[in-house]
Parts: structure tokens; C-alpha cells; sequence
């Protein structure tokens, strides 16, 4: 099965988001062609989440699953550190006061 380079991927999520009137923006730019892709979602009330995605290997779906939240310098500190173990991974932090993040849609949870 064909895969989305990360590149393509990304700015096709960020366009998604520009149609519902969320803001987004690539905080860390990694390999355009097979970067991990963490989301940072930023409520804007001093806490914040970071998804990735992961592999199950039972199923072999692919779905988002929370890698860190709380307060948002607690998982500021956890992308840190996940960036220092992977250089390559692309962040794209989403700013919405409502939680929405669109990683559950069609064709951005699989």
C-alpha cells in the first residue's frame, strides 16, 4: 500500500484545518518524505495535548493516540525531548479554544 510522504500529509491537514477556521502552524519542519508528525493542541487556557500516531500491530490500523497533556509547558518539555530522540518529526501545533483538532475526520484518522 502507497503512503502520503509526511510533506504532503501535512499541508493537506493544515488546509483542512484553514477550511474550519482553525489555526495552525509547522512548529518543527521534519523529512518531507517520511517524518513522524506530532500534533500539539494548544486550548489557549495554559493546557495543551500532543498526538501521534501509532501502529497497531494486531489490527494494522493507524490512529492518533495522545502522547502527553497537561499544562502546556509539561508538554512543551515532552515534545522536546520526543524531538531530541527524532530530528526528523515535522509539530504542527492547532490553537483552539474548543479542543477541535480534526485528527478523528475522515481521512485524517487512518
Amino acid at each position: 500500500m502507497m503512503r502520503l510522504t509526511a510533506e504532503f500529509w501535512v499541508q493537506a491537514y493544515l488546509a483542512r484545518l484553514r477550511l474550519t477556521d482553525i489555526p495552525a502552524f509547522v512548529v518543527a519542519h521534519g523529512d518531507d518524505t517520511a517524518g513522524a508528525v506530532l500534533v500539539k493542541l494548544n486550548t489557549l487556557d495554559g493546557q495543551a495535548k500532543v498526538f501521534e500516531r501509532s501502529f497497531d500491530l494486531m489490527s494494522g490500523e493507524r490512529r492518533w493516540v495522545v502522547l502527553s497533556e497537561g499544562a502546556e509547558a509539561d508538554v512543551d518539555a515532552a515534545l522536546a525531548r520526543q524531538r531530541g530522540f527524532d530530528s526528523d518529526a515535522w509539530v504542527i501545533e492547532v490553537e483552539d479554544r474548543q479542543g477541535r483538532h480534526l485528527l478523528d475526520e475522515p481521512g485524517l484518522s487512518e
